[in-house]
């Protein structure tokens, strides 16, 4: 099948405008993949040190029989679920290793924070940051320089972007990513979503609410919701970078150590070093899948960060540009009511690769961490007699979950851009009543979501009307997610009113039914335009026309002047749990547009 000349265009534009960068990031790696390997090339102190602890038959293979030597980052807590299984993974990656004539170390860990846990709290202003602590992390695990390849252990939302911007730095490297799957399903993530509305309303208690959230996030592995997390793993499929088909397996089963096994025998084989392999037509993809899935709007960001990591420049036009021609193949809950386990059941990323492939909406010529290439991601594993197979997928085993392009839920994807004269924002339209896509009203401006809520408990909302949340954005605190903004607006848009969310913050990938304009660039604290706009003045939000304008005159909109973010809340935004240490990340950081980078 021919390549959709959209995505065509797309990828050649990126390609042109990165030429120069791109050219860079290969010549530094190809350096590094010409020199001799480290246990050769260091000093026999370094090596002395390097393999100290290893059994004395492991140091024997690396050091006089030149075997590959892995190294394991693991992004291992037992407080996330998703990252409780790696517990185990080391040993079953060593074992393995050892059978194939290798060995393998834990070269480091990284830090793994959980937006769910800190939510509303002062330690959500840590989270968009930490992804840049972990690709830092990531860079000094793999600074002994003493590995012939790597494994990526990492599941959730900023950790699997901070792991691959790091692993780009060490692009010589063939690495390969290691999921830890999805938990089993427990309360449906609509039902979660009604007792949380009722808690907002009031109707029900703390003990109900605590009830349902524990049914629902009840065991190992990740949340079942289309969230970031789970956005992280469609997207690593549809860049080659994992064993086919491994993303929504559950943990704690044969076939899925199976798979890690796979994985340790996929990088060894492995000969394409990870930044060849994430090369323009790669990232091209990556967005691609995001679209088709209607995933998280936090990677608007954090691929923007991750193509930079490998000399590729991108911005949310390309996004735009790709979303015009990308039909929408899936409705994973916030944007339909199955969870990822039934969106594997349905099909899942095997499956939307595979009706994009077909449809030429997906470049089938780039490279993966296997030789067959991505064709072969289209397949779903399974165990026969013990040893792993692959096989077709076929037609979709639930229309209400996977459609294929022929008969989309919708002809476009999932995420857009606005603009206007607000700035340059996204909005995730997958999961946005068609009545709701357009929304003018009289604005309301708040300094922070504690003023938001506390105007909602005061019912001081009952009207159409604009959220204007700022002093959200990556400089002003971190640019925290504003997803417990969530209810109280679904509340409002049930009873009949219009509203909308606009914000230079984020929301979460499990962001929902209500039209709002995130990341809101340049943000309020850079002296962006949310910070001229005034309470009462009427904003039009139109996600059919791609616009977010307030419309105000020309002439007095130029006038105005512009606020200053509030000392009370720099102060507050700058000390205690931990943010003291953060302070030069949010001097530093760049546009939400330009991938919120600290490192650039």
């Amino acid at each position: 099948m021919k390549l959709n000349s959209i995505v065509e265009q797309v990828t050649q534009r990126i390609r042109e405008r990165s030429a120069v960068t791109r050219q860079a990031y290969l010549e530094r790696l190809n350096i590094a993949a010409n020199r001799p390997r480290g246990a050769d090339r260091l000093g026999c102190a370094n090596v002395a040190h390097a393999f100290a602890a290893l059994p004395s038959n492991d140091k024997f293979k690396v050091v006089a029989e030149k075997a590959p030597n892995i190294g394991i980052v693991n992004a291992y807590n037992d407080m996330l679920s998703a990252h409780a299984p790696y517990q185990q993974y080391p040993d079953l990656i060593k074992t393995e290793a050892r059978k194939h004539g290798a060995t393998a170390q834990v070269a480091g860990g990284v830090p793994a924070m959980c937006d769910g846990v800190t939510q509303g709290t002062a330690g959500m202003e840590l989270s968009l940051f930490s992804r840049d602590v972990i690709a830092m992390s990531t860079a000094v695990s793999l600074s002994h320089d003493v590995f012939d390849c790597a494994l990526m252990l990492g599941v959730c939302d900023k950790i699997v972007p901070g792991l691959l911007i790091g692993a780009l730095q060490f692009g010589h490297l063939p690495t390969v990513f290691v999921p830890a799957g999805p938990m089993t399903s427990g309360l449906s993530n609509s039902a979660k979503s009604k007792v949380r509305e009722q808690a907002a309303l009031g109707l029900v208690g703390r003990a109900e609410l605590l009830e349902a959230e524990s049914k629902a996030y009840h065991g190992r592995g990740t949340c079942t919701f289309y969230g970031t997390a789970n956005s992280n793993q469609m997207l690593l499929e549809a860049m080659g970078l994992h064993v086919p088909g491994s993303a929504f397996v559950n943990p704690d089963n044969d076939l899925r150590d199976e798979l890690s096994r796979e994985a340790t025998r996929t990088v060894l084989a492995c000969k394409t070093p990870i930044g060849k392999l994430v090369d323009e037509r790669c990232i091209v993809n990556a967005m691609i899948a995001l679209l088709a899935t209607g995933g998280s709007t936090n990677h608007l960001i954090h691929w923007v960060a991750v193509a930079r990591a490998a000399g590729i420049t991108i911005d949310w036009d390309d996004f735009s540009a790709l979303s015009a021609v990308i039909p929408l193949l899936s409705r994973v809950y916030p944007n339909g009511n199955a969870d990822v386990n039934q969106f594997q059941a349905a099909g899942g990323p095997g499956y939307v690769i595979r009706e994009l492939l077909d449809a030429g909406l997906m470049h089938a010529d780039v490279l993966t961490v296997r030789p067959a290439g991505l064709r072969e991601f289209t397949g779903e594993p399974n165990l026969v007699d013990g040893k792993l197979h692959w096989h077709a997928i076929g037609e979709t085993q639930d229309d209400s979950v996977c459609r294929p392009v022929s008969n989309p839920f919708s002809i476009t994807g999932g995420l857009m851009l606005l603009k206007g004269n607000l700035g340059r924002s996204v909005i995730k339209i997958s999961a946005v009543p068609d009545d709701c896509h357009i929304v003018e009203a009289p604005a309301r401006v708040f300094e922070s979501q504690e003023d938001m809520l506390a105007a909602f408990n005061a019912k001081e909302m009952e009207c159409d009307m604009v959220c204007v949340v700022r002093w959200q954005g990556p400089q002003a605190n971190g640019m925290p997610e504003l997803h417990k903004l969530t209810p109280p607006l679904a509340i409002l848009q049930g009873r009949g009113f219009k509203v909308a969310l606009i914000t230079d913050g984020r929301m979460s990938g499990a962001s929902g039914k209500i039209p709002a304009a995130i990341h809101v660039s340049p943000e309020a604290a850079a002296g962006g335009p949310l910070a001229k706009v005034r309470t009462g003045d009427v904003i039009r939000l139109d996600a059919a026309a791609g616009t977010l304008q307030v419309l105000v005159s020309e002439a007095d909109w130029a006038a105005r002047t512009v606020d200053v973010m509030p000392q009370t809340l720099r102060d507050a935004n700058s000390v205690g749990m931990g943010r003291d240490l953060f302070a030069a990340m949010r001097r530093n950081a760049a546009a939400a547009e330009e991938g919120a980078t600290t490192w650039l």
